[in-house]
C-alpha cells in the first residue's frame, strides 16, 4: 500500500477524532485555555496514536453493525484521549525546553507564556486520564498511566544519561522506550482491550505499537541528518546543535577512531554554534562510517518485529492499514 493510499483510508477517521476533539475543546469555559488547546491540538499533526487506538479496537472488536457505517463515536474520544496526553507532553516539553518554535509555528509557551500552558498541559493531561479511565474503564486508565509513568521516566533516564556520558544503544532505546513507544504501545493496546480483544490479541498489538513507534523514531534520527528542511518542518542537524545523542551519533561514536572520537566528544561538550559549524564534518564522517545504513537496517528489524504481530488476525481492513503503517515508517520524509 503506497502513501497516498494509506493516507486516503485513514482520513476518515483522522476527520472523526479532529471533530471529536473540535467539539470537546468548544465546550470548555475558559476562552484563554480554549484558544492554547487549538492551538496546540487542532494544529496539525498524524494523529498516528488515537488512529492506533481505532485500528487495533477495529482489529479486535466484532465487525459493526449492517447500516451503522463505522464504530460507535464512544472508540473515538477514548482514542483522542491519546492525542492529548501526546499534546501535553509537546506543551510541557517547549516549556521545559525554551523552545520558540515547533515544526515551523510559534509555540503556545512563546505566545501565551509558560504559566497558561503548563496549566494547558496539566488540563490535557487530566482529561486524557478522565476520557480513558471513563470510557475504558479501570484497566485502560492503567495502561494509559503506566504509559505516562514511563514517560516521564524517559526524561529523568535521558538527563542521567548525558549527565553519566552513557553512549550505549542500550541506553538509548531504554529511553526511546519510555519517551515515544510507552504512549503509542498503550494506544494499541487499550484499543484492543476496549473492543472486547483477549489477551494474546492485546498483548500483540501493544508490543507492534512499541515497535513501531521505536522504528519510529530511529527514522526520525536519520531524518533530522539527512531529511529535507522543507518537508521535515525543521533544520538539518538539530538534534546535534542541541546536543542530542541519537542512533546516528552513538552508532559514529562507537565507530570513529580515538582523535575523530575525541574531536566529536569535545564538539558536544562545546557551544551551539560550534556544533553548527561542525554538521557538516559529522555528517560526512557518519557516512564513512555507515552510520545511514545501520540506523535503516535497525529501523527495518523494528518495523519486522511489529509486522510479525499482526500474523495471527484474520485479513482486514483494519489489518491492512496497520500493515500500510509499517511501511510509512520506513519511507516516510516528514
Amino acid at each position: 500500500m503506497d502513501q497516498k493510499e494509506l493516507l486516503s483510508r485513514m482520513q476518515p477517521d483522522i476527520a472523526k477524532i479532529d471533530a471529536a476533539m473540535r467539539a470537546d475543546i468548544a465546550g470548555i469555559a475558559s476562552p484563554r485555555l480554549k484558544e492554547i488547546l487549538a492551538h496546540a491540538v487542532l494544529g496539525g499533526g498524524k494523529r498516528i496514536r488515537p488512529m492506533l487506538a481505532v485500528l487495533a479496537a477495529r482489529l479486535c472488536g466484532p465487525p459493526a453493525p449492517a447500516g451503522q457505517g463505522g464504530m460507535e463515536p464512544e472508540v473515538f474520544r477514548l482514542a483522542m484521549g491519546f492525542e492529548y496526553l501526546h499534546s501535553a507532553s509537546l506543551l510541557h516539553d517547549d516549556v521545559i525546553d525554551r523552545a520558540e518554535q515547533r515544526r515551523g509555528r510559534a509555540t503556545a509557551n512563546a505566545v501565551w507564556g509558560n504559566p497558561g500552558v503548563i496549566l494547558a498541559g496539566d488540563f490535557l493531561h487530566a482529561r486524557a486520564m478522565q476520557l480513558v479511565g471513563g470510557l475504558g474503564g479501570v484497566r485502560c486508565l492503567e495502561i494509559l498511566s503506566r504509559a505516562t509513568i514511563a514517560m516521564v521516566e524517559g526524561e529523568f533516564l535521558q538527563a542521567a544519561i548525558v549527565q553519566q556520558q552513557d553512549f550505549s544503544e542500550t541506553a538509548y532505546f531504554q529511553v526511546l522506550h519510555g519517551k515515544t513507544a510507552a504512549l503509542i504501545g498503550a494506544a494499541c493496546e487499550v484499543g484492543a482491550l476496549h473492543a472486547g480483544g483477549n489477551e494474546a490479541q492485546q498483548q500483540a498489538m501493544r508490543a507492534y505499537g512499541e515497535h513501531l513507534g521505536l522504528a519510529f523514531q530511529v527514522v526520525d534520527d536519520l531524518l533530522d541528518y539527512w531529511g529535507d528542511p522543507a518537508s521535515t518542518g525543521k533544520a538539518v542537524g538539530n538534534d546535534l546543535v542541541e546536543g542530542k545523542m541519537t542512533l546516528p551519533l552513538l552508532f559514529t561514536l562507537a565507530k570513529a577512531p580515538v582523535h575523530e572520537r575525541e574531536r566529536l566528544l569535545a564538539l558536544l561538550a562545546g557551544e551551539p554554534a560550534a556544533r553548527q559549524a561542525g554538521l557538516p564534518g559529522v555528517r560526512t564522517l557518519m557516512e564513512e562510517l555507515g552510520g545511514p545504513a545501520y540506523c535503516r537496517q535497525q529501523a527495518e528489524a523494528l518495523v519486522g518485529t511489529a509486522r510479525r504481530q499482526l500474523l495471527g488476525f484474520p485479513e482486514s481492513a483494519a489489518l491492512a492499514v496497520l500493515e500500510g503503517l509499517a511501511g510509512y515508517v520506513l519511507t516516510r520524509r516528514q
